[in-house]
C-alpha cells in the first residue's frame, strides 16, 4: 500500500487508514478481542494509519488501539488523534451516550484552551501506551471558534515547532470552519467527515482550497454513516434515517454502480480518494473481514463512463 506525505511535514500515512470509532464501541459493542482482530487484519492489509480520539468510547478506543498496536516498530506506523474533549473520571457517568454504547465511566469535558490540549495530549499518550503521536487534530470546534484558534491552535503549533507531535489539524463533519482554519492559520491537515461523498459534495470547495494551499485532506465518512454502504430503508446518513429522497439518490447511484458490475462502496471510495487533496481514506471497521474487504474496494478499477453518469446524480 502507498504512502503519502501530510502537508509539508514529514509524517506519512498509507493511502488507506483505519478509524477506530468501532473500537470505541460506535452503535454496538465489541469485546477486546475483537478490536485486537480490526488492528490485526488492518496491519496484515497493509493499513498503517490508524484514527483515534478521546471522544471514541471516552477513551476505550485509544486504550484498544494501543493494546493492539503494542510491540509493533514504533517507526512503521502513524497515529492521530484529538482534542477539544477531556475525560474525567466519574463513577455516576452512564455507560452509554454519544453513539458509544458500553463505555467506561467517564465523563467528557469541551476544553479548547492550551492547558487542556496538552493535558489531553499526555492523557492520550498514557492510553495509547505511546511517547508521540504523529497527527493531532482540533475535534468538533463547530461552537468554539474563538477558542480553537486562539488557544488550541497555538499550543499545538508550539509542540509541532518542538518536535512534540509531527502534524496538526482539524478534524470536522462541516466544511465552513475548516476553511477558515486553512486560510488563517498553518494547518498540515483537514480530516473531513462525510462532506465530500457521492452524495454530499458541499466540501469541493474545501478540498479545492487545501489543494492551493498544500494541506493534506484526511478523507472520512465516505459512507455518509451507512447509507453509501448498504442503501436500503432505515439506512442511515449522518447517523440519522435516511429520508426518502436521500435514499432514492443512494439506490440510483447503486444501480449504476450495478450496471458497470462495480460495488457502490467500492465508487464511494474511490471518489474520495481520486480529489488530488486527499491523502488517505479513513475507513472504519467492526470485523477483520470488513477490513479485508475494504482494502480491495479501494483497489478497484472504475470506468470512466461510470464517473461520468455518477456525476450526473
Amino acid at each position: 500500500m502507498k504512502w503519502r506525505v501530510v502537508g509539508g511535514t514529514d509524517v506519512l500515512v498509507s493511502e488507506v487508514g483505519l478509524g477506530a470509532a468501532p473500537l470505541g464501541n460506535l452503535g454496538a459493542p465489541i469485546d477486546d478481542e475483537t478490536a485486537g482482530a480490526v488492528v490485526d487484519a488492518a496491519w496484515r492489509d497493509g493499513i498503517r494509519y490508524f484514527d483515534t480520539a478521546p471522544h471514541y468510547g471516552v477513551g476505550l478506543s485509544e486504550s484498544r488501539l494501543g493494546d493492539a498496536l503494542r510491540g509493533r516498530p514504533r517507526g512503521e506506523f502513524t497515529v492521530s488523534t484529538k482534542v477539544g474533549r477531556l475525560l474525567v473520571d466519574d463513577p455516576d457517568a452512564p455507560t452509554a451516550g454519544e453513539g458509544f454504547v458500553d463505555t467506561p465511566a467517564r465523563r467528557r469535558v469541551r476544553d479548547y484552551s492550551a492547558d487542556g490540549v496538552r493535558r489531553s495530549i499526555e492523557a492520550s499518550l498514557d492510553r495509547l501506551g505511546l511517547d508521540r503521536i504523529d497527527i493531532v487534530l482540533i475535534h468538533d470546534p463547530d461552537e468554539h471558534w474563538a477558542e480553537a484558534v486562539g488557544a488550541a491552535y497555538p499550543a499545538l503549533a508550539e509542540l509541532r515547532t518542538q518536535g512534540v507531535i509531527g502534524a496538526i489539524g482539524v478534524g470536522m463533519n462541516q466544511s465552513a470552519m475548516p476553511a477558515r482554519f486553512v486560510a488563517e492559520t498553518d494547518l498540515d491537515c483537514v480530516m473531513l467527515a462525510g462532506r465530500y461523498t457521492l452524495l454530499d459534495r458541499t466540501g469541493a470547495d474545501l478540498l479545492d482550497l487545501c489543494a492551493r494551499r498544500g494541506v493534506s485532506v484526511l478523507g472520512a465518512g465516505v459512507y455518509n454513516s451507512g447509507l453509501l454502504a448498504n442503501p436500503r430503508p432505515g439506512a442511515t446518513y449522518d447517523y440519522a434515517p435516511a429520508d426518502a429522497e436521500l435514499l432514492a439518490r443512494a439506490l440510483r447511484l447503486r444501480d449504476l454502480c450495478e450496471a458497470y458490475d462495480v460495488p457502490l462502496r467500492a465508487a464511494a471510495l474511490r471518489f474520495v480518494a481520486a480529489h488530488p487533496a486527499v491523502a488517505t481514506i479513513v475507513v472504519g471497521a467492526r470485523s477483520a473481514a470488513q477490513i479485508t474487504d475494504t482494502v480491495a474496494l479501494a483497489a478497484e478499477r472504475i470506468p470512466d463512463e461510470l464517473w461520468e453518469e455518477l456525476a450526473v446524480v
